[in-house]
């Protein structure tokens, strides 16, 4: 039992030495983690004020990256303000272009319409002057026979009217001649003037040819008289076709002439 209580003793001992070794070399790290903890708040405080100058600096950083921020968002905006406008300018210009090509389109097919309308209206106008050149003529050569048939028919009627002014002039005074032979030969046999009838109808007989031969007369007057006014109608219907001609022709011209300047403008 004795020896037991030394044993134990001995290794109590050499744990008690063992210990003292361990707190020994506690001692020493807790003295190292002191100085290391102290060099640790040390660095700590060095870094918490770097860290409070880094915060410091992060805010005016901030500041500075949020007014970068809003100047590149302002740029940005611009930028795509500018894209924008810029889209836009190219489609009005596309559009402008277009419609350059769609009036210039409109304006050539304008002209060329323009063109196959004067080359109508000179064909029509061509045409229109070939067909009053040729009513012209048609009705100058009609004029003429017209005329020349009026003015024989009027020679004609002059003629007969002098040759049945001479008839009866010739009857007349044959007529004269009887009744005065028979008035002398009335007057041989009765001394005393009386009454014929012999006489009254040769009188009347005589006023009767005179009558008639006025009235072919008169006929024949009326009739030179309404020829010559037919004449002068035909001559004033034949002038009017001139002057209706001529005036188409004039104004053809005038017509002619503002399609041309209208072209030209």
């Amino acid at each position: 039992m004795k020896r037991n209580s030394m044993v134990n003793l001995d290794k109590l001992l050499e744990d008690f030495s063992h210990l003292e070794m361990k707190i020994s070399e506690l001692h020493g790290k807790n003295d190292l983690l002191n100085l290391q903890l102290e060099k640790t708040n040390r660095l700590l405080t060095i870094s918490q004020s770097k860290e409070e100058a880094a915060k410091e600096e992060c805010v005016a950083l901030y500041k500075v990256i949020k007014g970068l921020q809003q100047t590149i968002e302002s740029q940005c905006n611009l930028r795509d303000e500018n894209e924008r406008l810029k889209n836009t300018a190219h489609i009005l210009e596309e559009k402008v272009k277009v419609h350059e090509q769609e009036y210039k389109n409109m304006i050539d097919r304008l002209m060329r319409k323009i063109e196959q309308k004067e080359e109508e209206h000179k064909l029509s106008q061509s045409k229109f002057h070939s067909d009053m050149n040729k009513k012209f003529e048609a009705s100058k050569e009609e004029f003429k026979q017209v005329i020349q048939k009026r003015d024989i028919n009027i020679l004609e009627l002059t003629n007969q009217l002098r040759a049945q002014e001479k008839e009866k002039q010739n009857e007349i005074i044959k007529l004269q001649i009887e009744f005065n032979a028979k008035m002398i030969k009335l007057q041989t046999k009765t001394p005393k003037p009386y009454s014929n009838p012999t006489a009254n109808i040769y009188r009347r007989k005589l006023q009767h040819l005179e009558e008639q031969k006025n009235k072919e007369i008169e006929f024949l007057h009326n009739t030179i008289k309404e020829l010559e006014q037919q004449l002068g109608r035909s001559q004033d219907s034949h002038l009017k076709q001139l002057q209706l001609w001529e005036l188409h022709q004039n104004t053809t011209s005038n017509v002619k002439k503002k399609c041309n300047k209208a072209t030209l403008g």
